[in-house]
């Protein structure tokens, strides 16, 4: 390694500084020191206040150039760089420069990153939201035991006594973005399973997932029926509704367990099956039905109410329903629901 330097020195002095950064932080993580050092030593090469914040961590690690805590709030970083594990930003480091960024800062806080990845890998659950699909599945499983579920649980970095909830998911999006938008606070872990979306955490915001994502969500408690509640739950998701809680669909769950044939062979499904080549019938009945309501369905599809009641009306006949009383909305609302579970 000093042979090379010397070698390149002369070529450009600041490849000569470029490997003496490289070569401080092999020797940093050769000797395995943990954040604070890893941010201290930084600061002293530094000369200025170097900062990291890993995701979940729950605050900043910052240190001056003499070693100590750097005092008060942050000013706005001279330069930053995030932190990767496995292709997955799990935070940042950052440098505190008061003047114009030195030419060796882009090096410096490249090698703190990595080193900082290193760090995050080697003490404690691994910060990234992606986990093995393997650890996941024995969390989940109906067949686990007891202990395989435990052990599984603490490699991920659950605690024993904090209830699990599942979240089922289809989505284009990454999951690991999803993981960190619906579970801020962490931890939240995700992988992939039989073409579903799973995701692991303790608790869940629903406000937060981004356009475009379908997920249902178990109740917390046991990891196996929470599972299994939230495959129930996503398959009742619609573009209008495409969050839902298990625990708000109430008696609209038994939907689920009934066979499909059964489903298939009930008259209401089939003429529902029957009308659904035509989207605009389509569009108007689950319009109707979601909101229950003539002139909220007519807001709904942007149309006037007596547009909306024509096609209703005609609509009925074709399903052999009454939608304008209360049992034939109720009929209708079934049929679609049980021919989405179809179509699942």
């Amino acid at each position: 390694m000093e042979a090379l330097a010397d070698r390149l020195s002369q070529l450009d002095p600041h490849v000569q500084g470029v490997v003496r950064v490289v070569a401080f932080y092999d020797t940093l993580m050769r000797r395995r020191v943990d954040l604070p050092a890893l941010v201290r030593a930084s600061a002293g090469l530094a000369e200025c206040v170097a900062g990291i914040r890993l995701h979940g961590m729950g605050r900043a690690v910052r240190m001056a150039p003499d070693g100590r805590a750097a005092p008060g709030p942050p000013p706005p970083p001279s330069t930053t760089a995030p932190v990767t594990l496995d292709e997955e930003e799990i935070g940042t480091v950052w440098l505190e420069r008061p003047g114009p960024p030195d030419p060796l800062d882009v090096a410096l806080l490249d090698r703190l990153a990595i080193a900082a990845a290193a760090v995050a890998e080697r003490y404690g659950p691994a910060r990234t939201t992606m986990a093995d699909p393997a650890l996941v599945e024995l969390v989940i499983g109906a067949d686990s035991d007891d202990v395989a579920r435990a052990r599984a649980l603490r490699l991920l970095g659950f605690a024993a006594d904090r209830p699990i909830r599942v979240v089922a998911v289809r989505s284009p999006l990454p999951l690991e973005k999803i993981g960190g938008l619906v579970c801020p606070a962490r931890p939240v872990k995700a992988a992939t399973l039989a073409g579903v979306g799973v995701i692991l955490a303790n608790a869940v915001d629903t406000t937060r997932f981004p356009a475009g994502v379908r997920a249902g969500i178990g109740a917390a408690g046991s990891p196996a029926r929470s599972w299994r509640q939230a495959r129930i739950a996503l398959r009742f998701t619609t573009p209008r509704q495409p969050v839902v809680h298990h625990d708000d669909l109430g008696a609209l769950a038994l939907l689920a367990e009934v066979p499909p044939d059964t489903l298939r062979d009930n008259a209401d499904v089939g003429a529902i099956g029957r009308i659904a080549d035509n989207p605009e019938d389509l569009a108007t009945l689950n319009a109707y039905c979601e909101t229950g309501s003539l002139r909220k369905a007519a807001d709904l599809l942007h149309l006037h109410h007596s547009s909306v009641a024509r096609r209703l009306e005609q609509i009925g006949k074709a399903l052999g329903i009454e939608l304008s009383g209360p049992t034939g909305l109720v009929r209708a609302r079934l049929a679609l629901t049980a021919r989405r579970l179809l179509d699942d």
